[in-house]
């Protein structure tokens, strides 16, 4: 059994790699077959999947891109994760890809779907859209052709129609997948030391961009290696982080919240790894099953229209309870109008519950992550003497 330390280790090795090779070799070992990229923060990738197909995970450069072409193509006050998208584009390192999916998002990632079209007209690109009405007669009708009008393209470009069966087979890995990902963050919570944040971060990472019983394989041999190993362990508060659900920050700045005496213990990094918070039947009609999942088992967020205002801020509130939390973490990036417009209200959700909490913003080439440190460090302090009261 592989230990953490070389699970980690390849995790980090794809994390690194701006040239996704692992997916340029799984593209290579069959020519039949094809690569679809996806923005976050969710799109049904079962549908990719059962065409046959690799979902890639496309979350911007990080810190290890300079974005030069990027910049030309958008405006410098918005956020990063578009122009270093276009640098991923045009620099050649997405040039296997047969297809992109622009979730709905905001509108930067509308506008960058269209530019997509212009910049790369021999790529299948597609806004995708996600209904703002939760009645299944409605909201749930509108989806499900959504889903069919995404069904049928793929089966388009792959040349025959994606079956039912196909589907459901598809939609039983990821069920396999999203409990082993419940799994994961449950034994973090529970013992927080024993699996860092950063190492989680770069679990959920690699899944982006390897298939999705690999990245089961993964995550089964790091529950078994991290159970099975000691480690240190420190008086850290314990915080959820939130706000991260889109452009992603650097590494450096989860492991900086960890060395200021934070535990992470529940996030909103990489959601679309844990979209959808229940098992989607396989059996039906597999278009309308992941229709009703989206509906009515679905993460909150910023990015996605709350019907019901009495619950703004209750998955905030809850996810404390659920993992014994003692604050939260606003981690927002830099001109994300979704989080940064949330923000106030989230934080006033909180400060009725008594729930601490403090807020910074990032970007993801973030360099500077000492005023970041000092500030967790003074909030994880202050909630130890609050705590000792």
């Amino acid at each position: 059994m592989p230990t953490t330390s070389e699970i980690i280790a390849h995790a980090t090795q794809l994390f690194e790699d701006l040239s996704f090779n692992a997916a340029r070799e799984w593209k290579a070992a069959k020519p039949e077959r094809k690569v679809v990229g996806y923005l976050p923060v969710y799109v049904p990738r079962e549908i990719i999947h059962a065409g046959d197909m690799l979902p890639l995970g496309v979350v911007g450069g990080g810190d290890q891109l300079e974005v030069i072409h990027g910049d030309a193509y958008y405006q410098s006050y918005i956020c990063r994760i578009p122009r270093s998208t276009v640098e991923l584009g045009v620099s050649g390192r997405l040039d296997f890809v047969d297809g992109m999916l622009f979730p709905s998002i905001c509108d930067v990632i509308r506008n960058l779907s269209g530019m997509w079209k212009i910049m790369f007209p021999h790529v299948y690109a597609r806004y995708f859209d996600v209904p703002q009405n939760y009645r299944d007669e409605i909201g749930g009708n509108y989806y499900t052709q959504e889903l069919a009008e995404l069904r049928h393209d793929l089966g388009t470009i792959r040349g025959k129609p994606i079956t039912d069966e196909e589907l459901c087979n598809s939609i039983a890995a990821y069920n396999e997948n999203r409990r082993l990902v419940r799994e994961l963050y449950t034994f973090r919570a529970e013992r927080p030391w024993q699996a860092p944040a950063a190492e989680v971060f770069l679990l959920m990472r690699a899944g982006l961009v390897i298939s999705v019983e690999q990245h089961s394989e993964m995550l089964r041999d790091y529950l078994a290696a991290a159970g099975a190993e000691e480690r240190p362990r420190r008086d850290n508060c314990r915080i959820v982080l939130t706000g991260v659900f889109c452009e992603q920050p650097p590494l450096n700045l989860i492991k900086s919240l960890e060395l200021a005496g934070c535990y992470v213990v529940d996030d909103d990094l990489l959601l679309v790894t844990r979209w959808l918070t229940a098992d989607v039947p396989t059996d039906g009609d597999p278009l309308q099953n992941l229709a009703r999942a989206f509906l009515h088992h679905s993460e909150s967020t910023a990015a996605k229209y709350e019907p019901d205002l009495k619950e703004k801020g209750q998955h905030l509130v809850r996810a404390v309870k659920r993992t014994n939390a003692e604050g939260v973490i606003f981690a927002c990036p830099s001109f994300c109008d979704p989080a940064l417009l949330d923000r106030p209200m989230l934080q006033h959700v909180l400060a009725e519950a008594g729930i601490p909490y403090i807020a910074f913003k990032y970007a993801e080439n973030s360099g500077q992550m000492q005023p970041i440190r000092e500030q967790a460090g003074t909030f994880a302090d202050s909630i130890k003497l609050w705590s000792g009261q």
